[in-house]
């Protein structure tokens, strides 16, 4: 694979999506650098997931590299795993990844910015589970 890791980050909420995408954004100083996309809420606005969002955004963010999904909370890992299992709603390549929402968004923005290919993007967002706060 070639280009950027593209990052995904799916929350029940469109606002909370928006948030950690320019924050993750703005730490990592990636600018425009990574691509990185939110999928938050239903396609109606309301709370929940949409498995149609995060589609689009799996795509808009595909640069060939792989795509890495973060989500918060419960259904939002189900519509990505029933959209894996699919196996042709998303681009080759995606990721379920197993990370915090806001510390895995922002350490895989910033190692996607270094150039890191699609497993050292899951590690390094997987990794903050161990960031420790005390």
């Amino acid at each position: 694979m070639t280009g950027v890791v593209g990052i995904v980050l799916v929350s029940h909420s469109a606002q909370v999506a928006a948030s950690v995408t320019d924050l993750a954004r703005g730490l990592a100083g990636a600018g425009d650098a990574v691509p990185v996309a939110a999928a938050g809420g239903t396609a109606d606005g309301d709370l929940g997931t949409s498995s149609e969002l995060v589609a689009r955004a799996a795509h808009e963010v595909d640069r060939g590299a792989g795509v890495a999904v973060l989500v918060d909370i419960g259904s939002a890992v189900l519509t990505v795993k029933t959209l894996l299992a699919e196996g042709d709603e998303l681009p080759d390549g995606t990721r379920l990844v197993d990370a915090p929402f806001v510390e895995g968004a922002v350490a895989a923005v910033v190692t996607a910015a270094a150039g890191a290919d699609l497993d050292a993007v899951e590690a390094a967002a997987a990794e903050a589970y161990d960031y420790r706060k005390v």
